[in-house]
């Protein structure tokens, strides 16, 4: 019997991870999958070009909601899911993460009755204050099938008393992705006018609303960069270069601000850095994968393995101890912590056996 799976996607990220199942799927006869993108993080470079060249198949739904507060948007995430989930009756619905989108399709189907498998069980920061940790925490309680990617998120759903029976540890999707995307890496255009050498310059990246809306931690986290010792790569949202401006923090001379770049060319720079300095979940994780030494630009992480492992450092805002610790090395073998690159295979292998 061929199983229906409807899988409910919102932002660039969670293509990729998704995109990684997607292959898993399409090998096999007996599975069915239809995607939904609810329009969550608008991204004028998911063009044509964008799903093309990542291999990535292309929504079956685009709901086109985004913006407005998290109550507002998850709201009508929800209302819009649920008249497609009546259209499409699924026999199980997929989510990804942590974004409002997560948290709108997995009560959806809920309501619904209808099963929901979750990919990124069990991760925790123990920051209530982070809209994603509310949305995690609640769709993991939700969820039937929870897909929880290392040691550690399976410990802390079995904390938080979720029966043993619903979780499986399968490994990290993001892993299966940067082994599949590393060989498409591409070099941006401008690397080669900025006269740095690959394997000598920073990774910067700061997206969150913590550090870019607080004018204190902001300008920490600059003088931090500027004082590292480093050549620095920040692409920049235009928002937050706004920021910059309306804080009247300058960057230092040493730090090169560019505008955001594509996954493939996040890669090649990810691949070539010496040291990654971010906020960001996913390219704590992919540094990693890449063998590369992370200073988050956090107060806690989700990723607690990879502190405790000695890649990754919990820098905060501070200026001093962010530029310190970027003259970490690396520590050790990766790979391990987070599977062996078969997540994907492994997840639909218990999507079809549920």
């Amino acid at each position: 019997m061929t199983l229906h799976l409807l899988t409910i996607i919102g932002a660039r990220p969670q293509f990729i991870k998704a995109a990684a199942v997607s292959r898993a799927v399409a090998l096999r006869g007996d599975l069915h999958e239809t995607i939904v993108h609810t329009g969550q993080h608008y991204d004028a470079n998911m063009s044509d070009i964008f799903f093309e060249e990542l291999a990535i198949p292309r929504p079956d739904h685009h709901l086109g909601i985004g913006g407005g507060t998290h109550g507002a948007m998850t709201g009508r995430q929800l209302e819009a899911i649920e008249r497609v989930l009546l259209d499409e009756r699924p026999d199980m619905v997929l989510v990804y993460g942590d974004t409002n989108s997560t948290l709108a399709g997995a009560l959806a189907a809920v309501k619904l009755h209808i099963p929901v498998a979750h990919v990124e069980a069990g991760l925790r920061s123990f920051n209530r204050r982070m809209p994603e940790e509310i949305n995690r925490v609640l769709t993991d309680h939700a969820a039937d099938m929870l897909f929880a990617p290392t040691e550690t998120a399976m410990r802390n759903l079995a904390a938080e008393g979720i029966a043993p029976g619903r979780c499986h540890l399968v490994g990290d999707v993001m892993y299966d992705a940067s082994l599949f995307y590393r060989e498409r890496a591409r070099m941006p255009e401008w690397f080669p006018g900025l006269g740095i050498e690959p394997g000598e310059f920073v990774l910067a990246t700061v997206h969150r609303a913590e550090n870019t809306d607080d004018p204190a931690r902001l300008s920490g986290i600059m003088q931090g960069l500027a004082g590292c010792g480093l050549p620095v790569i920040l692409p920049l949202h235009p928002r937050t270069r706004g920021r910059l401006r309306d804080c009247a923090i300058a960057p230092g001379p040493n730090v090169r601000i560019t505008d955001p770049v594509g996954y493939l060319e996040m890669v090649w720079l990810e691949a070539n850095c010496r040291v990654v300095a971010t906020d960001s979940g996913g390219v704590q994780k992919e540094a990693y994968f890449f063998a590369k030494p992370c200073v988050t630009l956090r107060d806690e992480t989700e990723w607690v393995e990879l502190v405790e492992s000695g890649w990754n450092v919990l820098a905060g805002a501070s200026s001093r101890t962010i530029s310190e610790c970027m003259q970490m090395r690396s520590v050790g073998l990766t790979g391990s912590l987070y599977g062996k690159g078969d997540a994907a295979k492994t997840i639909v292998h218990l999507l079809q056996a549920q």
